[in-house]
C-alpha cells in the first residue's frame, strides 16, 4: 500500500471505527504500513477532535450527541422544509448533473426534482438514492463508504470516489447549525467531511437550512458560508444572524411558508 498522508489515514481510521466500533493500533499500523507510534499520534489528533475515544491498544467510537434518526429529522419542520425545497427545485434543469447531501432538507428537494429530465444525481443519502432509482430515470450515483444506519447516509472515502470524474453543476446541503464566524456546522464529524467533499466538486452550491438551525449549537465545521452561491431559509431566521451573513456577503434567501402548511 503506498503511504498514506495524515489526512487519508484518519478517513481510514474513521471508517473502520465506523465499521467496526473500535480499532487496534497494531493491527491499523499494519493494514496502513505505518509505525504504531505513528497511529497513537492520530488517534490523539482524532480524539481531540471528538472523533473517537481513545482505550487501551486502540480507540472506540466517541460518545457524540445524536442529530437524530433520519425520520424524526424528516418530520421536524416538515413545512419549513418543503417551502425551501419547492423554492430551491427551479435551480435544477433537465440535465444537470447534481449533488444532494444526506439531509432532511435535501430529500424533501428530491421529490422536488423526480421529473426532470436526464439527471445525473449523486448522493450520499440511501433514501434518496432509492427515491429517484424507484420513481424517475435519473442516473444515481452512490460513493462508496460505511452506512451510519440512524442517518441512513454513506460517509467515508466520498473524495476519492469523486476525483477525477469532473465538476458537479450544482451542490446542495443542510447543516445542523448556522453561525456567521463558523459557517455552516454538523454534529456529526463523518457527516460534515462528507458535505466538504461534496462542496469541494461543485461548481455551485446552495444550502437549504430551515431557521431552527440559526444559532443552533453544533460541532463540527462543514463550510464557510462565503463559499456559498447562496443561502435557502425560512422568515424565522434570526434577523441578526441573516444581516451578519449578508454583511459577510452571503446572499441568503428568505422562504414564505404557507399559513395552511405550519
Amino acid at each position: 500500500m503506498p503511504s498514506l498522508d495524515e489526512h487519508a489515514r484518519s478517513q481510514a481510521i474513521l471508517s473502520a471505527l465506523g465499521a467496526q466500533g473500535r480499532v487496534d493500533v497494531n493491527e491499523l499500523a499494519e493494514q496502513l504500513d505505518v509505525s504504531t507510534v505513528t497511529i497513537r499520534k492520530d488517534l490523539d489528533a482524532l480524539e481531540q477532535r471528538a472523533a473517537l475515544r481513545r482505550v487501551r491498544g486502540g480507540a472506540v467510537a466517541a460518545a457524540v450527541v445524536d442529530e437524530g434518526s433520519f425520520e424524526s429529522r424528516l418530520q421536524a419542520r416538515r413545512a419549513q422544509k418543503i417551502a425551501l425545497a419547492k423554492a430551491v427545485a427551479p435551480l435544477v434543469q433537465d440535465g444537470d448533473v447534481i449533488a444532494l447531501d444526506s439531509s432532511s432538507s435535501c430529500h424533501y428537494l428530491a421529490r422536488e426534482l423526480l421529473h426532470r429530465r436526464s439527471l445525473v444525481v449523486v448522493t450520499n443519502s440511501m433514501p434518496t438514492a432509492t427515491l429517484f432509482s424507484e420513481r424517475s430515470e435519473a442516473t444515481v450515483m452512490v460513493p462508496g463508504g460505511v452506512v451510519r444506519r440512524s442517518a441512513r447516509s454513506v460517509v467515508g472515502l466520498i473524495g476519492d470516489v469523486l476525483a477525477g470524474r469532473g465538476r458537479i453543476d450544482k451542490g446542495f446541503i443542510g447543516a445542523h447549525g448556522v453561525s456567521p464566524e463558523r459557517g455552516l456546522l454538523d454534529m456529526s464529524l463523518e457527516e460534515a467531511q462528507a458535505k466538504q467533499y461534496f462542496a469541494a466538486h461543485c461548481r455551485q452550491l446552495y444550502a437549504l437550512v430551515d431557521s431552527a438551525k440559526f444559532g443552533s449549537f453544533s460541532l463540527h465545521p462543514v463550510t464557510p458560508t462565503a463559499d456559498l452561491t447562496a443561502l435557502y431559509t425560512d422568515r424565522g431566521a434570526d434577523p441578526g444572524v441573516v444581516a451578519a451573513l449578508e454583511q459577510a456577503g452571503t446572499r441568503v434567501h428568505l422562504v414564505d411558508v404557507p399559513e395552511d402548511h405550519r
